[in-house]
């Protein structure tokens, strides 16, 4: 429902409580007339070393997202957006199906994931051949890949930071970064999409963008895009943010 400093739109957008990143980027888009309420799912143990530990992140994060919904709900938004991407990806197309389900049957809200955001910015864009490059795990990468497979993209390389712990995401410079890049990009990629909500990205994808005569797809961009256009918004963000908000 909106309100006074949401007067087109409240968007609920729920994140991890260690992610400081998709607030930031959401915000600095500086959207006249939309507000957003986020609510954070409890991640007591942060800790994200291999794949048994990120499997154990997911289960926190399955754990608190509910309560960090009913939260949410309490600010009375229009639609819900999950600022966190690892368990959207889960279970390939079908498991985001399912995910998305859920959040509409509990909310009664239209829902924008991080799968189907980025899906649905690589049709828009024209792109079928993509790199992709997270900060996660091997386990996750796996199912990043399988998700965009089932979804019809031929994955010419996929590649992750590999970070420690769910807070060091947000520490990654943009030199790594663009290392991580450099490695998984090549004539056979149309776009580079990067995905991982609590890497800050976005103002570096747009400078990529004109360096590599490509798009390059943030995650948070990704979102913010699919919930506007979604929502029936066509609002443009002319600097900072990538071709995505700017052109399309």
């Amino acid at each position: 429902m909106t309100n006074v400093v949401g007067p087109r739109a409240v968007f609920g957008v729920i994140v991890p409580s260690t992610n400081t990143v998709v607030e930031h980027d959401y915000w600095r888009a500086g959207l006249p007339g939309i507000s957003y309420r986020a609510g954070s799912m409890y991640i007591p143990n942060p800790v994200m070393g291999d794949d048994e530990d990120f499997q154990a992140l997911l289960g926190q994060i399955r754990a608190s997202i509910d309560t960090a919904v009913r939260d949410v709900l309490t600010a009375e938004p229009d639609r819900m957006v999950m600022g966190m991407s690892a368990e959207t990806f889960w279970g390939g197309v079908e498991g985001n199906t399912s995910f998305e389900q859920r959040l509409r049957e509990r909310t009664g809200l239209p829902v924008t994931t991080g799968a189907s955001a980025c899906r649905a910015a690589l049709h828009e864009l024209g792109c079928r051949r993509i790199a992709v490059f997270s900060p996660y795990q091997p386990i996750a990468d796996k199912e990043v890949a399988r998700f965009f497979t089932e979804a019809g993209f031929e994955v010419t390389a996929i590649t992750g930071l590999r970070c420690p712990t769910a807070q060091q995401i947000a520490r990654e410079t943009p030199e790594r970064i663009r290392d991580a890049v450099t490695d998984i990009d090549s004539a056979d990629a149309d776009a580079i999409v990067q995905v991982g909500t609590n890497l800050s990205f976005v103002a570096q994808a747009d400078a990529l963008e004109a360096e590599l005569g490509k798009p390059v797809v943030a995650i948070n961009a990704a979102t913010l895009w699919h919930a506007l256009r979604e929502h029936g918004f066509d609002d443009r963000v002319p600097m900072g943010a990538g071709s995505l908000l700017r052109e399309h």
